[in-house]
């Protein structure tokens, strides 16, 4: 048998029911560095509209840190509005405080969350090793907006994952 994944990118009439009872995607961000944090919404929402999900189904929710996401995110999850929810955020070693600790709390908060919730939670949360100067600013205004199109791949199809479920 020749097993073969949905390889679809381009989505059908039904692909986001889902979203038809009325649930909404919720795109939390944390505000610090918002300039770079920023590109990843900003493509998010254009691949979006190019994968035909409906972009007023998206609310943009700010955050302080990237700390305070999961709490964000379960309380989101726990409202019963939301079918998926994206969580944005760069953990940056600012020499005060140790940065992968930051990262795992992050990470370890969110993946808890959407196993309690049974709501996914998909993470643009990014730890660089390095972020020091203008060459790694620059370096990483275009990669959240990669990664923020990378997410709203992965947000099509866990929409249409969770179709299957419903």
């Amino acid at each position: 048998m020749n097993y073969q994944a949905n390889q679809t990118t381009q989505p059908t009439i039904h692909q986001y029911d889902v979203l038809a009872d009325g649930s909404r995607i919720a795109f939390i961000q944390s505000n610090w560095h918002s300039d770079i944090v920023g590109q990843a919404r900003d493509a998010f929402f254009e691949r979006c509209e190019t994968l035909d999900i409906d972009t007023s189904l998206i609310d943009v929710v700010d955050v302080p840190g990237s700390l305070e996401i999961p709490l964000q995110s379960k309380l989101l999850a726990s409202s019963g509005k939301y079918a998926i929810i994206v969580a944005a955020g760069l953990i940056v070693d600012g020499g005060i405080y140790r940065h992968d600790f930051v990262a795992s709390a992050v990470l370890d908060g969110i993946m808890q969350v959407q196993l309690d919730t049974q709501v996914p939670i998909l993470s643009v949360v990014l730890t660089p090793h390095h972020f020091q100067g203008e060459e790694h600013e620059a370096f990483f205004l275009k990669h959240f907006r990669i990664k923020g199109a990378e997410v709203a791949e992965a947000c099509a199809r866990t929409l249409q994952n969770l179709a299957l479920t419903i």
